[in-house]
């Protein structure tokens, strides 16, 4: 499996029968800026969303109808995506797995919310929030906890799928900041890697991973860093 971040809470993951898109936020992601949007959309098989907001939805329209990738959301995203022309579509929602060939994807909860402004100013409510769980078949299972504050039922979600590698989300202000995001790793999951996220984009997040690092001192999961556009291999 090769996971590479791409700014903000976007990320490409390869493995020996998919080639994944989470949250692929490109345009105007200022973590997205200098890297190749041909190049990291190259070849993939899917694309995965956490929830409706811009800057997760980001150029799944387009990259889509690019691609022809299978864009997986919730159902309420899914319907409003296949409205706005996206053609090959796939849907679940909270606590629901799904099957495609060489992994599953099982939403988990998040402490969030989802929607988006239409151009006539009114607010359309995309279905909830959620976090992804992969279980793939040869390959460590992988969680991006979408955008999320703590909450005990982390707990649960550990027993139930055990995932070895998180996507945690450390930007504060609109989700659980860097000290937080650390507790629950640590309270909640052993992952055997932890790579933060949604922060260091856009100037009303926390801009380093600083206070996750710190938070994390002494923990048994490795943290891993990577600059926008650089990969991870497991």
């Amino acid at each position: 499996m090769k996971i590479t971040w791409l700014g903000h809470s976007a990320f490409r993951v390869e493995t020996a029968k998919a080639k994944i898109l989470i949250d692929p936020f490109f345009t105007g992601n200022p973590g997205f800026a200098g890297l190749n949007a041909r190049e990291a959309a190259s070849g993939i098989t899917h694309i995965l969303l956490t929830h409706g907001h811009g800057d997760h939805v980001g150029d799944t329209i387009a990259l889509a109808a690019e691609t022809g990738a299978t864009v997986f959301a919730n159902a309420d995203l899914a319907s409003w995506l296949a409205v706005k022309g996206v053609e090959n579509i796939d849907m679940g929602n909270t606590g629901g797995t799904v099957a495609f060939d060489g992994f599953t994807v099982t939403f988990t909860n998040a402490l969030h919310s989802s929607a988006q402004v239409t151009e006539d100013g009114i607010s359309h409510s995309l279905g909830s929030a959620n976090g992804l769980m992969l279980h793939f078949d040869d390959e460590p299972t992988l969680y991006h906890m979408g955008d999320t504050d703590i909450f005990g039922d982390m707990g649960l979600i550990n027993e139930l799928h055990q995932p070895d590698i998180g996507l945690v989300p450390i930007g504060d202000r609109f989700t659980m900041g860097g000290a937080v995001a650390a507790l629950a790793c640590q309270r909640f999951f052993n992952f055997k890697t932890a790579i933060p996220c949604h922060y260091g984009s856009f100037p009303f997040v926390d801009q380093t991973p600083e206070k996750f690092v710190a938070g994390m001192d002494g923990a048994s999961s490795a943290v891993k860093t990577p600059k926008p556009g650089e990969s991870i291999s497991f």
